[in-house]
């Protein structure tokens, strides 16, 4: 049976992470109302949605539709990630888009298919209760600057990347493909 954990708007929207870099597992969560959803999901997910989003502002801020500074800022949010932290499902697609009608921001998570097959959001119906689980968040565009933010910064928080190759070093260093196999610290 899907479930469906819509917040529109959510009191808060964000991305953090639990454990340490290198071992951390990433989350977007939303809470409103005393409710509190958490889905996992990749590092670079979180970057690509980050990304993306961030662009979709740019683009609402040149058109005029959703100009930065016109909406009061959502202010940072250094916060940690709300208790209980219980993953509902693992992120398997992200969409986003703008729903001018309302004028609001969509971002949508759905969960990883059962047999591992990539899920194509324009193909899910969302009334089929057979369909993958589901988070779908709507919020201002301030909300959505706020979320842009923490999530560079979130990302960014991990291990140092090598100078090299850019992979992320571990602690005691890494096996550089650029250097040949040899250890960079």
């Amino acid at each position: 049976m899907r479930r469906r954990f819509i917040f529109d708007p959510p009191e808060r929207f964000v991305t953090g992470t639990i454990g340490e870099p290198g071992q951390r597992t990433f989350f977007l969560q939303a809470s409103a109302g005393g409710r509190v959803v958490s889905v996992a999901l990749e590092k670079v997910q979180v970057a690509v949605l980050a990304d993306r989003l961030g662009a979709l502002l740019l683009e609402l801020d040149r058109r005029g539709i959703a100009p930065a500074g016109v909406e009061p800022a959502a202010g940072e949010d250094t916060s940690p990630l709300d208790e209980p932290l219980n993953e509902a499902f693992r992120a398997g697609a992200l969409t986003l888009g703008w729903d001018g009608d309302a004028e609001r921001v969509l971002v949508e998570a759905r969960a990883e298919s059962e047999d591992g097959e990539p899920i194509d959001p324009d193909e899910d119906d969302d009334e089929d209760e057979e369909g993958p689980d589901l988070l779908r968040v709507r919020m201002t565009a301030a909300a959505a600057r706020s979320f842009v933010e923490r999530a560079v910064r979130v990302v960014a928080s991990g291990r140092p990347p090598c100078p090299l190759c850019g992979e992320p070093l571990d602690p005691t260093g890494h096996l550089c493909p650029r250097r040949n196999g040899n250890y960079v610290n």
